[in-house]
């Protein structure tokens, strides 16, 4: 029976060259400008809007901060709809902000915010909808525009899965009033924490701006009541290193991709996230399946618990659902039966391993020890997979 030597986790950070990091450190020492808008941070702004295509950008020490920052920023209030298959940010940011959620439920193929689920939450106290770009699979962006503009709400996409998305051919953070990055360490790229909005003109930027700044206007005024969301230079000088070797982090990603493809197509009960015609550059953040219970051989829990056994460690994402933490599970738009899609999928969906650091034999042993898993009898244990690559 195979079985890798050491644990195969679901994620490892990107890290470039020491030395490249070391560098930029020096020039930060010698600088002695550690925070609040230094020489790297100034630098991985401008390549970052560049990178991502999008009209304005802003730093921030971590995503949380920043979606917290996007709905004061948008003055949500009352009600906002959101989605319950999510990271725990998601709902969380708005509650802190006072705002009532309001969940709806998703699509049972790109696993996001369904544009009916959404129309059928408005009420007269609805201000806008937080929608996520699941696994860095788009929204519907133009449905949802489009139910935005006819109700006037605000619409802030969680993109913590969306770095580099683009959608016909735009960076996905040039849709809605404003999308939030994440750059946590587990990302496909990263300032070890870190995040950034992007919205699309420069008066809401500069409102941004001052936001995560305390509300600051300038040496003698402060307008308002706001926070501090820095990103500071040291985690700047690790993003611009990290950025420096994306490309060869996604031409990676891209290789290990095709190669759980090719394994797990066709296989009794399995489902990869389907990516839509629309997607001109992936995200390649996640490598999601879903193990359909009605159809598969084992469960999504049963795979995960039996993959532990060859080392290969997955994660049950999102498990549990939003609608299931104890803050939010009495909420009316919580209960099972309004969010059928969500509920299902939060017992099916599985993360494989994936990163750029993984092999290519390590990735076809993963995928060959889930086909075994899921195809042969229960007796059977997979063959030496080594053999095989």
């Amino acid at each position: 029976m195979y079985k890798h030597e050491s644990p195969i986790f679901v994620a490892s950070p990107l890290l470039p060259e020491l030395s490249a990091v070391e560098e930029r450190l020096k020039q930060i020492w010698d600088s002695k400008w550690l925070t609040n808008i230094g020489p790297q941070h100034k630098e991985l702004e401008s390549a970052l809007r560049q990178h991502l295509r999008v009209p304005e950008l802003s730093l921030f020490c971590n995503g949380t901060i920043a979606l917290l920052t996007a709905g004061k920023a948008l003055n949500l209030s009352g009600e906002v709809i959101t989605t319950p298959f999510s990271f725990a940010a998601t709902p969380h940011s708005l509650s802190w902000m006072g705002v009532d959620l309001v969940f709806g439920d998703i699509d049972p193929h790109t696993l996001n915010l369904l544009p009916e689920a959404i129309e059928r939450a408005i009420t007269p106290r609805t201000t806008g909808i937080m929608a996520t770009h699941v696994f860095g699979t788009p929204c519907d962006v133009e449905a949802i525009e489009d139910i935005a503009k006819r109700h006037n709400l605000k619409v802030v996409y969680d993109g913590a899965h969306a770095f580099g998305l683009e959608v016909n051919n735009r960076g996905i953070g040039s849709y809605g009033d404003i999308t939030m990055y994440s750059f946590h360490a587990t990302k496909l790229f990263h300032t070890v924490e870190g995040g950034a909005l992007s919205c699309q003109d420069p008066d809401m930027k500069q409102h941004i701006d001052m936001l995560k700044n305390f509300a600051i206007r300038n040496e003698e005024e402060v307008f308002g009541i706001g926070i501090n969301g820095k990103l500071n230079e040291v985690q700047a000088a690790i993003g611009l290193s990290v950025l420096s070797v994306m490309d060869k982090e996604r031409t990676r990603r891209v290789r290990i991709y095709d190669i759980y493809k090719e394994v797990l197509t066709g296989v009794a009960g399995l489902e990869m996230v389907k990516i839509p015609d629309a997607v001109t550059r992936r995200s390649l953040q996640y490598m999601p399946v879903l193990v359909r219970k009605s159809e598969a051989r084992l469960s999504r829990n049963e795979l995960h618990t039996a993959l532990k056994e060859y080392n290969i460690i997955t994660r049950k994402y999102f498990h549990p659902l939003c609608t299931q933490y104890d803050c939010y599970k009495d909420l009316p738009s919580a209960a099972p039966d309004q969010i059928p899609n969500a509920t299902r999928i939060g017992s099916e969906c599985l993360a494989l391993p994936y990163y750029g650091s993984l092999k290519d034999e390590e990735a076809y042993n993963i995928a060959e020890v889930i086909r075994h898993l899921l195809s042969s009898p229960m007796n059977q244990k997979p063959y030496d997979l080594a053999r095989a690559c």
